[in-house]
């Protein structure tokens, strides 16, 4: 086996994995990072994003790109909708009290993954991705003669595979530029640094909260949307993106947003890489064994500032 050529192939895949794992856990950082709630149902957002995602293109029969676009837009925006009604059903009436959320979350997981599971059924469905086109990967192989472009047989990528992760890239970008450059980022800020203070100011801190809680699933759900075509829709998908937005959390600092992108690319290239030379399950021990170390010896993260 050629070293070169699949090293390529699996940095790319694990950059796959970081795109989707960076919008996931961005959610997640944003939720805790402002309103100081560790939500444990993040992932059934991300796994409602991917079912609502099936059953709307579903809804155009043949026209894929059309039923992918629609899921596209409509998944996040009414997952995030939903966000905002658990938000002020439940988080609001127990005052955001840290140890009573992680409970309240805990039971809206379940109620989630039960009735997704009555609605929808213990299937896993795909979902038909708008292009995919597979695209060979080339190689530089340096001779005696110089360098020559080659093709190595049977490495390739799709089309809809790249997209994804400048799909995710975008988003990332206009995240950084909602939270730095509107109103509403600013306000966001102002209620993550001292909650008493943007009350007295007149800043309406439940609705931020609202806003944020479902703005951290809607990305969630975003990213669903797109993993589908490559995974499937299943009602137990969301342990494995909770887990991991946990992993890459915890290692970039919590609440830091930066250190979150930064952490899940790390932990998405190096799941790509051991995944293809040794094995899936080397890869989350070798993660877990890394937040290990993060906590012993830096335990705000790569990127989180130290408590005073």
């Amino acid at each position: 086996m050629e070293f070169g050529p699949h090293l390529m192939l699996a940095v790319l895949e694990g950059a796959v994995t970081a795109a989707v794992l960076s919008l996931t856990a961005v959610g997640l950082s944003l939720v805790f990072g402002v309103m100081r709630v560790v939500n444990v149902a993040h992932g059934e957002f991300f796994m409602l994003g991917a079912v609502l995602a099936w059953w709307i293109a579903g809804a155009f029969g043949g026209h894929a790109a059309l039923g992918f676009l629609a899921a596209l837009v409509v998944a996040p925006l009414a997952v995030g909708a939903m966000a905002v009604l658990a938000d002020i059903v439940i988080l609001k009436r127990i005052g955001y009290d840290p140890e009573r959320t992680i409970v309240a979350t805990i039971g809206l997981l379940y109620i989630l993954q039960q009735v997704t599971l009555m609605s929808y059924g213990p299937e896993a469905r795909p979902v038909a991705a708008p292009f995919n086109t597979r695209l060979a990967l080339p190689w530089v192989e340096w001779g005696e003669a110089g360098p020559a472009l080659y093709w190595p047989w049977g490495l390739s990528i799709t089309s809809y595979k790249l997209a994804v992760i400048g799909a995710a890239v975008a988003v990332l970008v206009g995240v950084w530029a909602v939270m730095t450059r509107t109103r509403i980022g600013l306000v966001m800020r102002a209620t993550q640094l001292d909650r008493d203070m943007a009350l007295a100011f007149g800043i309406p801190v439940e609705r931020v909260y609202a806003l944020v809680f479902g703005f951290g699933a809607a990305l969630a759900a975003l990213a669903a949307v797109l993993i589908v075509p490559i995974s499937q829709a299943h009602y137990l998908m969301g342990g494995d993106p909770l887990l991991l937005s946990f992993i890459v959390v915890i290692i970039g600092g919590l609440g830091s947003l930066p250190g979150t992108v930064v952490a899940a690319l790390l932990i998405g290239l190096s799941d790509g890489v051991i995944s293809v030379f040794f094995s899936p399950t080397l890869a989350k021990i070798l993660a877990t064994l890394l937040v290990a170390l993060v906590l012993v010896f830096r335990p705000q993260g790569l990127f989180g500032a130290r408590a005073a």
